[in-house]
């Protein structure tokens, strides 16, 4: 048993360090595409550290940026682009099994194992049938939001250059990635031009909350409809606390920072910036003279992130639910964690533990270490470290000014984010499977 045991820890190890390997292979050569001359405009090379930065950005779907997306890439480094955000937001182990597929070679245990790994999939039964009900949901989903959003790029852009900024916003917004066209009427400027438009913010909100509840909602949701009963835990866990957390951010930013703006403005900037602070990287208002609470708020909403098996990153939504759940507890004094009439393992929470800590250190460490270096506010920095670790995208407008080391900071958080912290850790440490264990002895706290 012992044996068996040692052998699949060594397996998942594996398949860490490949997720992480793949991302790492990904990264670099959408880098050195970049670099060539065709990639630009002016058909000049774009230096390493620009192209590595944009590169990471894409691949991990946050959106941060330092060369503007529309005025600085041609065409063909917009589709380099675009390819990334794609391959970055299914994972590199699904398009590789996409590829493994079509190739008629067949897909073993180990392959398997992986995809489960990358897909925070329950366990390897079925994750074929699965893996091709992503890809066909992925692909009808993005077309449908590229062909609802033709009818408005094409009269402010053209019929032909409409089709282009329809499938790019559309899989940006799918993806979370937050890379946006709009900077040939202003460069940084993401949807601020259609921050008073019902019909866009309405249909990129729907593609963000899409692709941010997680392939595995869908599929419970696909199987059996509106009937919540029959839903599993983790699809239940992940509606209620997506839900919470859209609505309530919604109601603080339309009485605490857009009192001011006309009624529509006011619910859609309301609205959007709930949505998008899930790690989605759009916005529809100036973020620079927002107030430090709603900064606070949307740091908070960025670290948070999406949900397990989806496009986006940060913590997860079912990694705060379990440890408010956990709490909530102790708070009751009853032994085990409780929710929608199952216990949630220990290790669960030991896990979701380990996660938040993890990240609140990332969090703060690295803000910190910007804001000394660059002498900048810390609100600022510490807004720029959310960003780029839930992998969100959105900035106060200091990611073009910032210097190279902190520009190595942000890409690290970027790549720990999207990765995940405990995918590199697991990747690069051996897994403990001693089965011996220590004597017990409390230690009081609180």
């Amino acid at each position: 048993m012992k044996k068996k045991n040692t052998q699949s820890g060594t397996q998942n190890r594996n398949s860490f360090r490949v997720i992480s390997l793949g991302f790492i292979g990904l990264i670099l050569t959408g880098a050195l595409l970049l670099m060539l001359p065709i990639a630009s405009q002016e058909r000049t090379v774009t230096p390493f550290r620009d192209t590595l930065f944009t590169a990471i950005s894409a691949s991990c779907v946050t959106g941060l940026v330092v060369r503007d997306t529309a005025t600085h890439w041609s065409l063909f480094g917009q589709i380099v682009i675009l390819t990334l955000i794609q391959i970055g937001g299914m994972g590199v182990i699904t398009i590789g099994l996409l590829i493994t597929r079509l190739s008629g070679k067949k897909v073993g245990l180990w392959f398997r194992g992986m995809m489960q790994d990358s897909i925070s999939a329950p366990h390897v039964g079925g994750i074929l049938q699965l893996t091709k009900f992503i890809l066909k949901m992925t692909a009808a989903i993005e077309l449908s939001g590229a062909v609802l959003l033709y009818p408005v790029f094409c009269r402010e852009f053209g019929p032909v250059k409409g089709i282009w900024y329809s499938l790019f916003h559309s899989v940006s917004a799918f993806c979370n990635a937050g890379f946006d066209l709009m900077g040939v009427r202003e460069p940084f400027s993401s949807m601020t031009s259609f921050g008073g438009n019902i019909y866009v913010n309405v249909i990129l909100m729907l593609l963000i909350i899409t692709g941010g509840i997680g392939f595995l909602t869908w599929d419970d949701i696909v199987k059996y409809r509106l009937c919540f009963k029959k839903y599993r835990l983790q699809t239940k866990v992940v509606l209620v606390t997506s839900g919470l957390l859209l609505l309530l951010p919604a109601v603080f930013f339309f009485f605490a920072e857009y009192s001011g703006e006309p009624m529509k403005e006011r619910i859609l900037h309301s609205l959007f910036q709930s949505v998008t602070a899930r790690t989605a990287g759009f916005n529809t208002a100036d973020l620079s003279v927002m107030s430090e609470s709603g900064a606070m708020l949307m740091t908070v909403l960025m670290l948070i992130g999406g949900c397990s098996g989806s496009t986006a990153g940060g913590m997860k939504t079912s990694t705060i639910a379990v440890l408010f759940l956990a709490a909530l507890s102790v708070f009751r004094r009853k032994n085990d964690v409780e929710c929608f009439g199952r216990r949630i393992p220990d290790d669960t929470v030991h896990t979701a533990g380990a996660i938040l800590f993890m990240y609140m250190s990332l969090f703060l460490s690295t803000g910190i270490a910007i804001s000394m270096i660059e002498s900048i506010p810390l609100i600022s920095c510490l807004f720029e470290t959310g960003s780029a670790l839930g992998t969100a995208g959105v900035t106060l407008g200091i990611t073009t000014s910032l210097s190279l080391p902190s520009r190595i900071i942000i890409m690290v958080l970027m790549f720990a984010g999207r990765v995940g912290g405990l995918t590199l850790i697991y990747a690069a440490f051996s897994l403990n499977t001693e089965a011996s264990r220590l004597p017990q002895e409390k230690i009081t706290v609180g």
